[in-house]
């Protein structure tokens, strides 16, 4: 059983993975198992060219820096990397997720869906309730989005970045997995606040 599992495999699920993974050090992450599925097929930093990311030098090609990120991510020994597969389903079961890919099912206390905005959402079974039509897409472009408060879809079930339906900026996802990971340091502090920053 996963303490948590991030789906997705670009700014959202890297960012949130970073944070969660520089805080492992902190007493309540004792323990804590986290996996991470870095899907990163439908992420539009694919076929971008960067040219207004803080601390990305312009020009720096998207899939570059999503393989950079990646790699930090994957040096937290904290973070349980498994097999990159497309999600099937997210079934609630008992207080906890279940979460299939063709291959593996996997149990989750937490689950934090950070994977594009892809209308192929809408074939994973057990999110059909919560998705709605993205509020910031450009005219003539379908997106989807997933309802939430503040992040937060469902007890338990957080999502990040495009697919929370805001703008589709890498700043603007990468904020947002770093609002989940600080959600979540909050949580697992007993809901005393916390959040983490490298020394």
């Amino acid at each position: 059983m996963f303490d948590l599992l991030i789906i997705g495999g670009g700014p959202a699920a890297i960012s949130c993975g970073l944070v969660l993974g520089s805080a492992s050090e902190k007493p309540y992450m004792k323990g804590k198992k986290i996996g991470m599925i870095a899907y990163s097929k439908t992420s539009d930093l694919n076929g971008a060219v960067l040219n207004n990311l803080f601390g990305v030098a312009s020009g720096t090609k998207g899939k570059d820096l999503l393989e950079k990120e990646l790699e930090h991510v994957r040096s937290f020994s904290s973070i349980e990397q498994l097999p990159v597969a497309a999600v099937e389903a997210v079934l609630p079961k008992g207080g906890s997720f279940e979460v299939k890919t063709a291959e593996h099912t996997y149990q989750a206390q937490a689950v934090v869906l950070a994977m594009g905005h892809s209308t192929a959402i809408s074939k994973i079974e057990g999110l059909g309730n919560y998705i709605g039509e993205h509020g910031n897409s450009l005219p003539g472009v379908k997106k989807t989005e997933l309802k939430h408060s503040n992040l937060l879809v469902d007890k338990g079930l957080y999502v990040a970045g495009v697919l929370s339906g805001s703008a589709s900026q890498a700043a603007i996802a990468a904020g947002e997995g770093a609002n989940v990971a600080v959600q979540l340091l909050t949580l697992w502090n007993e809901g005393v606040f916390d959040h983490h920053h490298d020394k």
